[in-house]
């Protein structure tokens, strides 16, 4: 069930972006109460109680009672603009609301029991696709949170609104059947090992490919010297004539 409390706040008299201005230089933030068959209200609220009132994760669920003129009105909070660059609040809406009211309102998703979820404990990844599910139902009849029980998930395994249980006259304003969350296999990365002969060349100060031509030669064999007898030409180089049989005599 909601939470209902009350709100303190103050009548403005005028209404425009002049008028607004005017009550933020005065230190406090305007706002407007709708809704309900009659005529929108103007109010001015600290900005101290509405940044509190805002870091409530059932915010836009609870219900709040103005006092405004010694009459009190059942409202909730529909939305506050907040400033592009301090994200403070500069402006906020409120509706007024009725035993018969419907609204449509973002519920806060809780996860339970993670430590019972065999996926979770092999390594798997609770991946949450929706932390809030926009709902609609009465104000009375909404609740704080939905709660989702990850006990006995596998890896693969997710969990749908259909599998949620929700009170009596909510409904999610999504007909289909969407996905909550999955539980997603481990991320695992994989380092291929160097081979020996590449790892001990690297160590004696060889590049890995000398280290692998080297391992590559025959066991004891060494390389030609340079310039020996039989070393192979280099390339591109011409072949000696061989010399023959005797030396020339003259004639």
């Amino acid at each position: 069930m909601p939470k209902t409390s009350s709100l303190q706040v103050q009548g403005r008299d005028r209404a425009g972006k002049g008028a607004a201005r005017a009550t933020r230089r005065g230190g406090l933030v305007p706002g407007v109460i709708y809704g309900g068959n009659q005529d929108a209200t103007l109010i001015a609220l600290e900005p101290k109680i509405l940044t509190s009132l805002m870091h409530d994760p059932a915010f836009k669920t609870n219900i709040f009672e103005v006092e405004i003129g010694g009459k009190k009105q059942r409202t909730m909070a529909m939305d506050v603009q907040l400033h592009p660059v301090s994200d403070q609040p500069i402006h906020a809406d409120f509706r007024r609301i009725e035993k018969d009211t419907l609204v449509r309102v973002p519920i806060p998703v809780r996860f339970h029991n993670e430590g019972a979820s065999p996926g979770i404990k092999v390594g798997g990844v609770l991946n949450i696709v929706r932390h809030e599910v926009e709902v609609r139902g009465r104000p009375d009849d909404l609740p704080d949170h939905i709660d989702v029980d990850l006990t006995g998930l596998e890896i693969g395994d997710s969990v749908h609104i259909n599998a949620v249980t929700l009170p009596s006259g909510i409904k999610p304003t999504i007909a289909r059947n969407f996905t909550i969350c999955t539980i997603a296999p481990p991320t695992v990365m994989t380092v291929e090992e160097e081979t020996p002969a590449a790892t001990a060349a690297t160590a004696e100060g060889a590049t890995p490919a000398e280290g692998a031509a080297a391992a590559g030669a025959a066991p004891g064999a060494a390389a030609p010297a340079a310039g020996a007898k039989g070393a192979a030409p280099a390339a591109g180089a011409k072949a000696a004539a061989p010399a023959k049989g005797g030396s020339d005599k003259k004639k």
